[in-house]
């Protein structure tokens, strides 16, 4: 679901759809904003040495209340005029987006801060779990909470 918000978050949203940069980017604009920073994450190749054919990417159904929570934390700790992040799930092929974080500020600093925080806090904090399909035809699952975790 594409949620599409007012004041400094302007998404935060998942989707099964393949992401753009650019719309994502068109959302934090502004004339106030002197400095854009754009983090991507993309489908690679590999995974330490084995080879990956692809991802499919799972998610807990408060996982875009999580997303946006993060979001909103972003915006109120650092000096941005806008935020917008969007999660893939689904089946992702190698070179696909996974997820695009975008921050717009007064100057490159805060918003290039404010970026890092924000897909930092994402991968800690939001349900969000891929396996991971090898070349090998072998699986693995990444991001799953831990055993007894509470």
């Amino acid at each position: 679901m594409v949620e599409h918000m007012s004041g400094t978050v302007r998404e935060a949203s998942i989707t099964e759809s393949p992401l753009s940069v650019d719309r994502l980017l068109g959302l934090v604009s502004d004339p106030t904003v002197g400095g854009i920073a754009i983090f991507v994450g993309v489908i690679r190749d590999h995974d330490h040495d084995a080879a990956v054919a692809a991802l499919d990417y799972t998610h807990h159904p408060a996982a875009e209340h999580a997303l946006r929570r993060c979001a909103e934390r972003t915006a109120e700790q650092f000096d941005v005029i806008s935020v917008a992040v969007q999660h893939r799930v689904g089946h992702l092929e190698v070179g696909d987006l996974a997820v695009v974080v975008v921050t717009g500020a007064v100057h490159r600093g805060e918003a290039l801060k404010a970026c890092t925080h924000l897909i930092d806090t994402l991968k800690a904090e939001v349900p969000i779990w891929k396996e991971q399909r090898f070349v090998s035809g072998d699986t693995q699952w990444v991001g799953l909470p831990e055993a007894g975790a509470r």
